[in-house]
């Protein structure tokens, strides 16, 4: 018996957008969309604005004049948009099981695995945010090892792809470094502020593109408060600062990036 194909969803858009469906998958996504010329045209504008945006980090001119941040800011909201959507796929999946009987005791624990989502782990590039700024205090004690707050953020974005973010207002940078890290070459800047005393500021390109709002988690002593914009991955890193107020700086040093 002849099996219908499964329809094109938003969901199906977003994943082929973000290079995330089998092959078989895409031919029938491309298919989908062959015969229907509007639908097309809007997948086409979503291509571009994540192609513009990733010439756009990698410091090349891009072939149009476009400004970075117009493309960042619509590739942001595109990207929350798609979020949504994946979690309403989610739910409608859950729903459906309901209906076909699947409401015991496999139910309850798959909602509460869901409700743990909040304690799963940082990100990878986090804990090589925190061995950085282990490092960058331990060189701050040994007199052979100086200090250098001169830095230039051109040279920086051209030999790493990294973007230097604007510091708020009154922190000091005490010392800037190139570290290695799982994912390459990253930053490590030793910064002072008012409020915080020492903190560390790591930037690293970790190997994939997305839009990470801020969140906040604590190792032992030290908070690290996180964030991805693009093709680059920011912590900030104190020993001994609030969780909260940490991430509400994370927030406003993320915002200088957009």
């Amino acid at each position: 018996m002849h099996r219908d194909p499964d329809p094109i969803t938003e969901v199906d858009l977003a994943a082929y957008v973000d290079e995330q469906l089998s092959s078989a998958r895409r031919i029938e996504v491309e298919a989908h969309l062959a015969a229907r010329p509007a639908e097309a045209a809007r997948v086409m504008a979503e291509l571009r604005t994540r192609d513009e945006l990733r010439l756009a980090l990698r410091a090349q001119p891009l072939p149009v004049s476009v400004p970075t941040n117009a493309i960042a800011g619509r590739l942001e909201r595109s990207l929350r948009n798609r979020a949504v959507m994946r979690r309403a796929a989610r739910a409608a999946a859950l729903v459906a099981l309901l209906g076909a009987g699947w409401v015991a005791h496999a139910e309850f624990n798959a909602l509460s695995v869901r409700q743990s989502v909040a304690s799963a782990p940082p990100p990878a590039f986090v804990a090589d945010a925190l061995r950085a700024h282990s490092t960058s205090a331990l060189r701050a004690e040994m007199v052979s090892q100086p200090e250098s707050a001169v830095f230039d953020p051109a040279e920086i974005l051209s030999a790493t792809a990294i973007r230097v973010p604007d510091l708020p207002t009154g922190w000091a940078v005490r010392d800037v470094q190139v570290f290695p890290s799982t994912f390459g070459s990253s930053l490590e800047m030793a910064v002072s502020s008012p409020e915080f005393g020492p903190l560390s500021l790591f930037a690293v390109r970790p190997g994939s593109f997305d839009v990470v709002p801020s969140s906040a988690v604590t190792q032992g002593e030290e908070t690290a408060a996180y964030w991805q914009v693009g093709e680059v991955a920011y912590a900030l890193i104190s020993t001994g600062a609030g969780r909260q107020a940490l991430e509400r700086e994370a927030r406003r040093i993320e915002a200088s990036l957009h």
